[in-house]
């Protein structure tokens, strides 16, 4: 895996990351972002446009959000290797561990 999208993406889902990723590699999902660890080409173009600072290289993740690594591979364990996110559109569903949350980053 290369970079992951954390906490403060939940419900708020920008989308600069999106719109500058060169590689179409961030997926939508109903409450979150995901980077799909196998097309990322680890260019770190996404990181310093995320204007909630939720984009972390996988090493550099704070240690309460580790949990998002699990979560990550657990969206694409559903959604599978569809060869890029602006083709496929939003998702209708999230990992388990993101849907039991309340609402999160509703300042």
């Amino acid at each position: 895996m290369t970079y992951v999208i954390a906490q403060p993406c939940v419900d708020v889902m920008d989308r600069a990351c999106v719109e500058e990723c060169p590689v179409d590699c961030i997926y939508e999902g109903k409450r979150s972002l995901y980077i799909h660890p196998d097309e990322c080409v680890d260019c770190g173009a996404c990181e310093p446009v995320c204007p909630t600072e939720a984009i972390f290289y996988e090493d550099d993740l704070p240690d309460e959000w580790e949990d998002y690594i699990d979560f990550n591979v657990a969206f694409f364990d559903e959604l599978g290797d569809p060869g890029g996110a602006a083709k496929l559109g939003p998702q209708d569903f999230d990992p388990e561990g993101i849907t039991r949350m309340p609402p999160q980053n509703q300042g």
